[in-house]
């Protein structure tokens, strides 16, 4: 019972951040009547270069919002990769906390190779489908997502044009109507609650214990607590804590809470209800539990500890192979290991490259084949980079 209460909190917790930031996306996009994402639409170069930055945020929240930019045709497909490359998940937490200097060093890394990747992945993409599209015409050419109008600006919520006379009154009156109905109030709830969840921790997931027993396993807890852990009279304060980020994310999704309460029914009813709620929610929460509940039973019958081995070459591979896991905790095993002196850097980067902790989780929900594709650069880029490190290394 324990376990799939644990489960259910990591579920409702990365969909709650994928939904609030959907929300906020949409609010932004209305607000500025989409000529942020329009400006953002013209340069993919600048796309790629903002997935990366969201990627190099520690935890997932800038993953969420790159897939969530992604599914909704706002990314290209390059910048979702830079996305993937230069996130480590949670783990960025747990290497703050027990590497510092070396993990700063690891962030520009894999800033550098997330924005050369997806650069890359953008020409090559454009190559191929500019070869399979009819030309001047690659208006099908975009990803094939399951929610293919994208973030759309509907005629209530456009500028009045005064030289084509584009605004009318019904319009106006249309756009700007605000009642508390019942889609609205259980939004309201929901969000509320979610708000205080977060705010409370009642959704937080501790790393310091996965963290703590790995450093027991290698006979290295001396090392671990050195880098992870300071003492001060007699009291041990925990650095493995995003707390902070999710009381952040918490003041973020109040102003949701308060574009929900002051936005318009048709804003509130089409663009947040039926598009969010109805259309994404019930999949990513569906997709999430699955993906979560099927890699928490296997990964309880599979003793990573026992594939450890002191050649670099195979732990590379390993690495690479363990990074595809869309889950945040099988990867740590590494970065302890590298805390402790028992792996070399190349090892790490590998690993850092390979996994994006839940960020992918949502992608799988709304595109498997982009999902598979992006994995797959994801680790031929892990396994060139490791190599190449310990080369020159």
């Amino acid at each position: 019972m324990h376990f799939v209460i644990d489960i259910l909190r990591n579920s409702i917790l990365i969909t709650g951040l994928v939904v609030v930031m959907m929300m906020m996306i949409e609010s932004l996009n209305i607000e500025s009547r989409g000529l942020v994402f329009k400006g953002l639409q013209r340069t993919k170069i600048g796309q790629v270069v903002i997935g990366a930055l969201l990627g190099s945020i520690p935890g997932c929240m800038g993953g969420f919002a790159t897939v969530s930019l992604y599914t909704h045709r706002m990314f290209s497909f390059g910048a979702l990769v830079a996305m993937m490359v230069a996130s480590s998940g949670d783990e960025a937490f747990v290497m703050l906390a027990m590497i510092p200097e070396q993990a700063l060093i690891l962030f520009a890394i894999l800033f550098v190779i997330a924005v050369l990747t997806g650069v890359v992945t953008d020409w090559a993409y454009a190559r191929i489908h500019s070869r399979r599209c009819p030309r001047h015409d690659h208006s099908d050419c975009g990803a094939k997502t399951d929610c293919p109008d994208g973030y759309v600006v509907h005629e209530e919520h456009q500028a009045c044009n005064h030289e084509h006379s584009s605004c009318n009154e019904e319009q106006g009156k249309t756009g700007s109507m605000r009642h508390f109905g019942w889609k609205r109030i259980t939004m309201l709830v929901g969000l509320a609650v979610f708000i205080a969840a977060l705010a409370g921790g009642q959704l937080e997931h501790d790393h310091s214990q996965h963290a703590h027993g790995q450093c027991q396993h290698e006979g290295t807890h001396s090392e671990c607590t050195e880098h992870g852990h300071h003492h001060e009279d007699g009291h041990t304060i925990n650095l493995l804590d995003e707390r902070w980020m999710n009381v952040l994310f918490a003041g973020l999704s109040v102003i949701v809470l308060l574009v929900l309460i002051f936005a318009s029914d048709h804003f509130v009813e089409e663009h947040l209800w039926d598009h969010i709620v109805r259309k994404h929610l019930p999949v990513i929460f569906a997709w999430t539990f699955g993906v979560l509940l099927v890699l928490g039973i296997g990964l309880q019958y599979v003793d990573i500890d026992r594939w450890i081995s002191d050649n670099t070459v195979l732990m590379i591979l390993l690495a690479t192979l363990i990074g595809i896991i869309p889950e945040s905790g099988p990867h740590l095993i590494f970065v302890t290991l590298f805390a402790a002196g028992v792996v070399p850097f190349p090892v790490l980067l590998a690993s850092s490259i390979s996994q994006d902790g839940h960020a992918s989780i949502p992608l799988l929900a709304e595109s498997r084949k982009s999902f598979l594709w992006a994995k797959a650069i994801n680790c031929v880029v892990a396994l060139a980079a490791g190599f190449g490190a310990m080369l020159i290394m």
